[in-house]
């Protein structure tokens, strides 16, 4: 268990650190290639979806059958799914992010103070939004760590632009590659604090149970901030069918990746 508990928290950690690469991408990188970000964003949006509905789902279902019997399972998975959903569509509406900015970035009003205002603001929104996401890669993990791979390489993808969100505004406004940097790096140290507070309070009371609750919790979670951030944010920075060709590219290799651990 021990092991594990440090495979799956190196994984988060690793995870979270992407914003970090996302901040050297936007403050040493001339140019950026729209096109491979945005098929990127979309590979990392295919992983979770198909990931979250084809294997995440039916371990929560899996979980809850065996502690609760197939009808009651079924529908408390169901439940998890859907609470998962409005739990990250709470967090989104009370701390909206604004990631979409970072491509008007010059047509607006530059004044240091705004700017500086904006990348903080950001950073603290992509923390606050990454507090479940490193319980969902901890959790998954934990339990299945080809599974947790999958989940962690999927959100580290999603966190790159974030890193960027965050580092452009401030160094604009400060003129500073290291702050930037710093500010970028600890946004991304809130997974692995999300992963660690979750196990600390769930760990007493661990079981199928639990587990499958988690499961359908972070499946609805992952297909939301799919859907809703990481889709359109690729449609943002690239317009052609990149996007969708990533996202179905993504689903097939997470398949064919399932599949020979099967």
């Amino acid at each position: 268990m021990h092991s594990n508990v440090i495979f799956a928290l190196s994984l988060t950690v690793m995870a979270g650190l992407a914003t970090g690469i996302g901040s050297v991408i936007a403050l040493f990188a001339k140019t950026t290639n729209t096109k491979f970000l945005a098929g990127s964003l979309g590979f990392s949006a295919g992983v979770m979806i198909y990931v979250s509905m084809i294997e995440i789902f039916q371990k929560a279902r899996t979980y809850l059958s065996v502690s609760m019997g197939d009808a009651k399972g079924y529908y408390l998975a169901v439940a998890s799914f859907f609470a998962g959903i409005i739990l990250i569509g709470l967090i989104d509406y009370f701390v909206p992010s604004t990631e979409g900015d970072i491509g008007n970035l010059n047509e607006k009003d530059n004044r240091s103070i705004a700017l500086k205002r904006m990348g903080f603001m950001t950073a603290l929104a992509i923390g606050i939004h990454n507090f479940p996401e490193g319980l969902a890669t901890f959790t998954s993990a934990l339990k299945d760590p080809h599974l947790g791979i999958a989940i962690a390489l999927a959100i580290a993808i999603h966190n790159i632009p974030e890193g960027i969100a965050t580092s452009v505004p401030i160094y604009y406004s400060s003129g500073s590659r290291k702050k930037a940097f710093i500010v970028s790096f600890f946004s991304g140290i809130t997974e692995p604090l999300g992963a660690i507070i979750g196990f600390l309070i769930l760990r007493p009371f661990f079981n199928d149970t639990i587990f499958g609750i988690l499961f359908g919790l972070i499946a609805g979670i992952m297909v939301f901030i799919s859907l809703e951030e990481l889709l359109p944010m690729a449609r943002e920075y690239e317009k052609s069918k990149v996007t969708i060709i990533g996202t179905i590219f993504g689903m097939v290799v997470i398949a064919i990746s399932l599949l020979l651990f099967i």
